[in-house]
């Protein structure tokens, strides 16, 4: 079951922490987070799953980046979310997908527990200008039934930016 916006703001500061929240981002079942003004660019035209692919760090200027079609990038919310309880989801806004952006490629799933800022796999069908500090995307959260334990995994949890992918860790084990 998913949870409203009047419960979201109800669980605030107990099971759901938002930070910072803004009331008038708040939905009738989810709240809006915005776009940070960092984006990271793969290098190399070819990745490897098995190597740390080396990235490059871009700023979006107020005045608004051109994005290419057919290329990666990564970027992530303003906020710094933690949920505990509840299952967060993370979508992207309608108004975006009818531009043709897309906010994340397959990891729009979270984990109970999970603490951080959300990275965004952003791809856009033509090319677009984006901005900073735009409402890009929404989290929402799923009731959980049955045990669990909370999520901790020493990859993303508790991250302070942009995460690049960090499979080439699973190869190391």
């Amino acid at each position: 079951m998913i949870i409203s916006g009047k419960e979201i703001q109800k669980q605030l500061g107990e099971t759901i922490f938002i930070e910072p929240f803004y009331e008038n981002q708040l939905n009738p079942n989810s709240y809006n987070l915005r776009l940070h003004d960092e984006l990271l660019m793969y290098e190399n035209p070819t990745l490897d799953m098995k190597l740390d692919n080396p990235t490059s760090k871009i700023t979006i200027p107020k005045e608004g980046l051109l994005l290419e079609p057919n290329r990666l990038y990564l970027g992530r919310t303003v906020e710094f979310t933690r949920t505990e309880k509840y299952v967060p989801m993370l979508e992207g806004r309608s108004s975006i997908g009818r531009l043709g952006m897309f906010i994340h490629v397959t990891a729009g799933f979270g984990d109970v527990g999970f603490a951080g800022f959300w990275t965004l796999e952003i791809f856009v069908i033509q090319p677009l200008t984006i901005y900073p500090n735009v409402e890009i995307c929404q989290i929402y959260y799923h009731s959980l039934k049955g045990e669990y334990e909370k999520y901790n995994s020493g990859k993303y949890q508790q991250n302070t930016g942009i995460q690049p992918s960090l499979l080439f860790k699973d190869f190391e084990r």
